[in-house]
C-alpha cells in the first residue's frame, strides 16, 4: 500500500463529532480515525499530524481553568506517546467571551511545506481556504494527490458550509459520516 500522511484540524473534527453526537462529542481514538480514513482510500497511514490548542488560561486562572488544563495536558501526553502521531499546539485566545484558536493554520502550513518527497498522497481533515495556495503549489511542484475529508451540509453560511475553493484544489472530497466515527470509537481502558 502507498503510504500517506494525515493532517487533522482538531477543532474542525471536534465540531463534526459534536454534530454526529447531537451536541456531545463522540469519543474516538484519533489515531484509529486516521487509519480508518486512510484504509478507505487503500492507503497506509504512516504519520498523523493533529492540530489543537490548550484551553484558555487567564493570567490568574480559575480552578475550572486549572482543571481543564490538567485534563488537556494528560490527554495530549497520551497522544504524544503514540508512534508517528504528532501533536501540534497553537494557543487559545479570549476576546470578551469568545474563544478562538490561534496559530493552528500556520502550523498546518509549515508541516505541509516540510512534507517528505516520498509522500505522493496526503489526507487533509480541514475546511479552511487558507490552505489553498500551498496545496495548489504542492500539486504543481510535487504532483501531490490531495484527499480532503470533511463534512458539508450544503447550506450556505451554516457552520458546515464549505468553500468550493478548497474542494476544487483537492483531487478528491470525501464526506465524513457516522461510520468513520463508529469504526474509531475510543476503547476505555
Amino acid at each position: 500500500m502507498e503510504k500517506t500522511f494525515v493532517f487533522i484540524d482538531g477543532q474542525y473534527l471536534s465540531l463534526i463529532s459534536k454534530h454526529f453526537g447531537e451536541g456531545i462529542p463522540i469519543k474516538i481514538d484519533l489515531n484509529q480515525f486516521a487509519i480508518t480514513i486512510s484504509k478507505d482510500k487503500d492507503l497506509w497511514c504512516d504519520s498523523v499530524y493533529y492540530y489543537t490548542a490548550p484551553p484558555y488560561q487567564h493570567p490568574t486562572p480559575t480552578q475550572d481553568e486549572v482543571k481543564r488544563r490538567a485534563n488537556y495536558d494528560k490527554w495530549v501526553t497520551k497522544l504524544k506517546r503514540i508512534p508517528n502521531f504528532n501533536v501540534r499546539e497553537g494557543r487559545c485566545q479570549r476576546i470578551d467571551n469568545d474563544y478562538n484558536q490561534k496559530g493552528v493554520d500556520s502550523l498546518i502550513l509549515m508541516d505541509l511545506y516540510e512534507l517528505p518527497k516520498d509522500i505522493k498522497t496526503i489526507i487533509l481533515v480541514a475546511c479552511d481556504t487558507d490552505f489553498v495556495p500551498i496545496l495548489n503549489k504542492m500539486k504543481e511542484r510535487l504532483g501531490l494527490r490531495i484527499i480532503l475529508y470533511g463534512f458539508h451540509d450544503r447550506i450556505r453560511n451554516s457552520k458546515f458550509s464549505m468553500s468550493n475553493h478548497i474542494v476544487s484544489v483537492c483531487n478528491e472530497f470525501c464526506q465524513i459520516n457516522m461510520t468513520h466515527f463508529d469504526r474509531s470509537l475510543l476503547k476505555e481502558s
